[in-house]
């Protein structure tokens, strides 16, 4: 059985970055108070997502529905499954995603959904449960996926960039300048360019399944899986 969220701003942004839907727009002035609040957040950071509160309480749910398509299910580029953006549909996603489910459960943390455990709408979630200091350590360790896709989502001129700039922010870390970049070189086409994504998602299909290599898992490094080439190495000169 799940815990309950006791951290009710990374629970705003889990509903936030989840599928839109009535409900949600009649949260909003709830989510909105909740984050006009949030000292961890600059006021710069809490009055850059005001549009997206408003925007999902007052637009037309459908057209709320079609802009969400279009940015996180559309553009591989956008995924919300985080690993995607690290492992592609290779087999270390499937170690990866066996890992993080292992540590959700042995948090006690049953995720209620049919996303996979990397979307993170489902990690924020799970991590709204945990301790603040090891909530922030996780979001360090993906700190340079959540900047890669806040840049591109500012790109596109989307308010939804507002919650990735905010979770690096409460990440408490600096994203690595290198990491980012690989990730943004990758292409990233327009939604509307049928061809171009059907030419990405083109790609062996992910094979899920445990590492055997890999033991059982600690919390801090549990998205230890997500580091860039480029922090493996930092980290390997160190040793």
């Amino acid at each position: 059985m799940a815990h309950q969220p006791n951290d009710r701003t990374l629970k705003a942004f889990s509903v936030l970055l989840s599928y839109p839907t009535i409900e949600l727009q009649r949260a909003a002035p709830e989510i909105g108070g909740v984050l006009a609040s949030e000292t961890r957040l600059t006021a710069a950071a809490r009055r850059a997502l005001r549009p997206l509160v408003e925007e999902i309480g007052e637009r037309d749910i459908y057209a709320l529905e079609e802009t969400y398509v279009m940015l996180f299910d559309r553009s591989r580029s956008l995924s919300l499954n985080l690993f995607e953006h690290v492992h592609g549909e290779s087999r270390d996603r499937g170690g990866a995603m066996v890992d993080l489910l292992e540590t959700y459960r042995a948090a006690g943390f049953e995720p209620a959904t049919t996303e996979l455990p990397d979307h993170l709408p489902v990690l924020l979630e799970f991590l709204s449960t945990r301790p603040a200091q090891k909530a922030s350590d996780m979001l360090a360790d993906a700190a340079h996926i959540l900047a890669a896709i806040g840049e591109r989502l500012a790109k596109r001129e989307s308010a939804y960039a507002a919650v990735f700039e905010a979770l690096v922010q409460m990440s408490g870390a600096t994203a690595d300048e290198d990491a980012v970049a690989e990730i943004l070189a990758r292409p990233d086409p327009s939604p509307t360019d049928l061809e171009e994504i059907d030419k990405i998602w083109e790609e062996t299909e992910v094979t899920f399944g445990p590492d055997p290599n890999a033991g059982c898992p600690q919390v801090r490094d549990m998205l230890a899986q997500m580091d860039s080439p480029t922090q493996r190495r930092a980290k390997t000169a160190a040793e």
